[in-house]
C-alpha cells in the first residue's frame, strides 16, 4: 500500500560560477514514482533557502529524485545539480532518522559535485526489529530465482497506521541498448549513470538509440539538434521509434487523402480530352539537358536529379546560373544571410516624422498616430519636438515613448484606474464612458502599446496581469483575481471550501457595481436575482461572479483596444510569450543593479581608476533606486532596461553599452547623448562639484538640443 510523505527542502550550497555575473534564481524538482513537485525560486543567489514541504505519495521501495534548477526568463531552465536517495536504505544509513544533507553532483559528470542540499523526511516510522527482519529476509532470497508471483512481503508500519508492502526480492534492472557505445555504470553513491564512450559524455537518463536514419549533432551555441537524412530536416526535439512511426502513419494518411481529393477534382474538369490528360504536363523551360531527371519527393518538392555523376540538387539546371529572373514587385528587396541564403523583404520608406508638443503630447500624439496607416507604424520613427533640435536616433523616440505612456495611462484621465488599493498595476476603467470618446482613445492607446512592443520601447507603468492574459488572448482563470483583488479572491476560496448552506448565507446569481456614486445590480445569470446559491450550484456562481470581475463592464472598452492594438502587432505573434514575460518586454527591469552597471560601462578618454570615475560611481551608490533611474533615464531616454540588464541596452546602431566621456571643462555641466547612450563628464576637481552639477543636470534640465 501507499501513503503520504512529507519532504521538507530546507536549503542548499551552491558552487559559485565566477563566468556567471548574475547568480542562479534556483529552485528544486522533486520526483519519485511518476510524480514531480518543485518549491519556490529563490532569485540571484548561491545559498538558497525554503523551508518549503511538498508532499507525496511513496512506497518503501520509492527512490526520491532531487533536482537543482535555475530559472532562465526566456530561455530554458538549466539544470544545475541532481541527487537520488533510497528510502529504505536512507532510514538505514541515519539510524531510522531522517534529517540530510545530500551531495548535488552534474548531470554531465557524476563525479562533479556542485554543493550540497538539505532535506528533511517526515511522516514515516519505520519498526526497527521488522526494519532488520525485512534487510535479513532481502539477503537470503537475493540469490534466489525470482518468481513475482510467490515472492513474500514484508510490512512496514507508518505513523497513520497504514501498511507498506515491501517486496522481499529487488528486481535488477538491466541495461538494453543496441548501440555498443553506452555503458552503465554506478557512482560511489550507488546512483546509475551511462557512459557514452564515442562522444565521451554521461547522461543520467537512460539512453535509446536514434531511429535510423537520424544523427544528434550540436549547433555553435551548444544546443543540440537532431537531422533526419531521409527527409533532409531537423528538429529540437529527440526523436524516437514511436515519433516517426506516428509521423510516417499521419504523411500516408495525408498522401492517401490528397489522392483521393485530387481523383474526386478530376470529375469536374470538363473539356480535356482523355488524351491529353495522359500527355506530360507542359513546362515552358523546355525540355531537361541530357542525363537530368525531375522528381519530386514524399513532400512533394520537386528536385533534379543528374544520373552520369549520380548527383541530387533542387536547382533546376535549366535555370542555374541565369540571370533571367523577373523583377521583383515595388517594395520588395532580395537579401542574403551570413550563410548566402537569400530571402525576401518587404522594404518599405526609412521613417515616419511624429512631431508633437510637449506641453499637448497626449492630443498632438493622438491625433498623429490615428491618421497613419496601421501599416506605416512600423516604420522607423522619427520624433520631433518643435523648438528642440535634437536628431532622433533612438534617443527622442524613447523619451516620446516613456512621456507619452506617463500620459496615456494617467488614472487621472479615467481611462484607466489602479487595480486594488495597495496594487498600481493599471486596468480599464469602467466608468471611462464619461468621456463621449473613450473608444477612440482606447483604439489609440492599443496601437500605441503595439508600436512600444514593435520598436523594443519601453512605457512607464504597467498592466495587471489579468489583462497581458488577454493581450495574449489566453483564458482567465480564478487564480488570476488573486493578484488584482486578494480579499475578494479570498472570499471565493471561502465560499468554495466551506459549506455555505451551514453558514446560513442568502447568496443570489446577481452583484451590486458601484460606478461614479451610482450603485446597479448586475445579474450573472438570467433572471439570476431569483436564483439562490447553493452547494450544488457554487462551482457555477464562482466562475461566473469571476468572470464579471475581470471584466466588469469594459467589454466595449477592451475590444477597442485590442481592435487598435492587432492592427500594428497581430496577436498571433505573441502566441510564444506567456504574461510575464510580456511585460519585461514592455515595462522593462524595474530594480538597477549597481554591479551590472559598472560591469558594462566603457569610458572615453577616462580609465576605469581615474578619480571622476570613481567619484561617478560613489555618487551612485549613494543615490536610492528612484534617482538611479533618473540618472538612467537622462542618459538612455529611458528609465527600464532590457531583459538582459546593462549589457542589452540599444543605441542607433544596435547595441550600445553606457559610456562615459570626458569632455568640456570643470564648470560645464555635464551633457547627454540618448542615441549612443553616453554621458559628457568634465574633468571636476572634488567630490562635492561632481555631485553638484550632476544632480543639477538630471533635475533641471529638459529637451533635445544639436552640437
Amino acid at each position: 500500500m501507499k501513503a503520504q510523505l512529507q519532504v521538507t527542502v530546507i536549503s542548499a550550497k551552491l558552487k559559485e560560477n565566477k563566468k556567471n555575473w548574475f547568480g542562479p534564481s534556483p529552485y528544486v524538482e522533486v520526483a519519485v514514482d511518476g510524480q514531480s513537485k518543485r518549491t519556490e525560486k529563490c532569485n540571484n543567489t548561491h545559498s538558497p533557502k525554503w523551508k518549503q514541504a511538498l508532499t507525496v505519495i511513496v512506497t518503501p521501495v520509492s527512490k526520491l529524485i532531487f533536482r537543482v534548477w535555475s530559472h532562465q526568463t526566456l530561455k530554458a531552465d538549466i539544470l544545475l545539480g541532481m541527487a537520488t536517495l533510497q528510502i529504505s536504505e536512507t532510514l538505514k544509513a541515519n539510524d531510522l532518522k531522517c534529517e540530510l544533507t545530500l551531495q548535488l553532483c552534474s548531470d554531465r559528470d557524476p563525479r562533479d559535485v556542485i554543493g550540497d542540499l538539505s532535506v528533511c523526511l517526515d511522516g514515516m516510522q519505520v519498526d526497527p526489529e521488522s526494519f532488520a527482519s525485512a534487510e535479513k529476509e532481502h539477503g537470503k532470497e537475493s540469490h534466489k530465482k525470482i518468481n513475482p508471483n510467490t515472492a513474500r512481503c514484508q510490512q512496514f508500519t507508518v505513523c497513520n497506521s497504514v501498511k507498506w508492502t515491501l517486496p522481499a526480492r529487488l528486481f535488477k534492472l538491466q541495461l538494453n541498448i543496441t548501440a555498443a557505445q553506452w555503458e552503465q555504470r554506478v557512482d560511489q553513491n550507488g546512483r546509475v549513470y551511462y557512459v557514452d564512450h564515442i562522444e565521451k559524455r554521461t547522461t543520467w537518463d537512460r539512453p535509446e538509440p536514434l531511429p535510423t536514419g537520424w544523427e544528434r549533432r550540436v549547433d555553435p551555441m551548444g544546443r543540440v539538434y537532431y537531422v533526419d537524412h531521409i527527409t533532409r530536416t531537423t528538429t529540437w526535439q529527440r526523436p524516437t521509434q514511436e515519433s516517426v512511426r506516428n509521423y510516417e502513419e499521419w504523411q500516408h494518411q495525408r498522401s492517401q487523402l490528397q489522392g483521393a481529393m485530387q481523383q474526386f477534382n478530376q470529375r469536374f474538369i470538363y473539356g480535356v480530352s482523355l488524351a491529353a490528360t495522359t500527355n506530360k504536363e507542359f513546362d515552358p523551360l523546355g525540355p531537361l539537358p541530357h542525363g537530368w531527371e525531375k522528381r519530386t519527393d514524399t513532400n512533394g518538392r520537386v528536385y533534379f536529379v543528374h544520373h552520369p555523376t549520380r548527383a541530387t540538387q533542387w536547382e533546376d539546371p535549366r535555370t542555374q546560373g541565369l540571370l533571367n529572373d523577373k523583377p521583383l514587385p515595388e517594395g520588395w528587396e532580395m537579401r542574403f544571410t551570413v550563410e548566402g541564403i537569400p530571402y525576401f523583404q518587404l522594404s518599405m520608406p526609412q521613417h515616419i516624422k511624429i512631431t508633437v508638443s510637449r506641453k499637448t503630447l497626449f492630443e498632438d500624439s493622438f491625433q498623429q498616430i490615428m491618421s497613419f496607416h496601421p501599416q506605416d507604424l512600423r516604420r522607423r520613427l522619427w520624433i520631433i519636438f518643435p523648438g528642440e533640435e535634437g536628431l532622433d536616433y533612438g534617443g527622442v523616440a524613447r523619451e516620446w515613448f516613456f512621456l507619452l505612456s506617463h500620459e496615456v495611462l494617467n488614472p487621472m484621465y479615467c481611462l484607466f484606474e489602479y487595480a486594488g488599493k495597495d496594487n498600481y498595476c493599471l486596468q480599464i476603467n469602467p466608468a471611462s464612458y464619461i468621456n463621449p470618446d473613450h473608444l477612440k482613445y482606447f483604439k489609440f492607446i492599443g496601437r500605441f502599446i503595439a508600436m512600444a512592443l514593435f520598436h523594443s520601447k519601453f512605457i512607464d507603468t504597467g498592466f495587471s496581469l489579468p489583462f497581458y492574459k488577454r493581450i495574449l488572448n489566453k483564458p482567465l482563470a480564478l487564480k488570476d483575481l488573486e493578484s488584482i483583488d486578494p480579499e475578494f479572491y479570498n472570499s471565493l476560496i471561502w465560499i468554495k471550501d466551506n459549506n455555505i448552506e451551514e453558514c446560513g448565507l442568502e447568496m443570489f446569481f446577481s452583484v451590486d457595481k458601484e460606478i461614479l456614486g451610482e450603485v446597479t445590480t448586475h445579474e450573472l445569470k438570467p433572471d439570476g436575482g431569483n436564483i439562490q446559491v447553493t452547494e450544488e450550484n457554487k462551482e457555477e456562481y464562482i466562475r461566473l461572479v469571476a468572470e464579471w470581475r475581470l471584466s466588469r463592464g469594459v467589454e466595449e472598452q477592451t475590444q477597442a483596444f485590442f481592435e487598435g492594438f492587432n492592427e500594428v502587432l497581430p496577436q498571433q505573434y505573441l502566441q510564444y510569450f506567456d504574461a510575464k514575460e510580456l511585460e519585461v518586454m514592455l515595462c522593462g527591469m524595474q530594480e538597477i543593479d549597481l554591479v551590472d552597471w559598472q560591469r558594462n560601462t566603457i569610458y572615453r578618454h577616462y580609465a576605469r581608476s581615474s578619480k571622476q570615475i570613481l567619484w561617478f560611481w560613489q555618487f551612485v551608490k549613494e543615490m536610492d533606486n528612484e534617482k538611479r533611474m533618473r540618472l538612467l533615464q537622462f542618459v538612455t531616454g529611458t528609465c527600464r532596461l532590457p531583459v538582459g540588464g546593462f549589457a542589452d541596452l540599444m543605441g542607433s546602431n544596435g547595441p550600445q553599452k553606457f559610456c562615459i566621456e570626458k569632455v568640456g571643462k570643470e564648470n560645464w555641466l555635464p551633457r547627454s547623448h540618448t542615441c549612443f547612450n553616453r554621458l559628457d563628464l568634465p574633468p571636476y576637481k572634488s567630490y562635492e562639484q561632481l555631485k553638484e552639477k550632476l544632480m543639477f543636470a538630471i533635475e533641471e534640465t529638459e529637451g533635445f538640443g544639436q552640437e
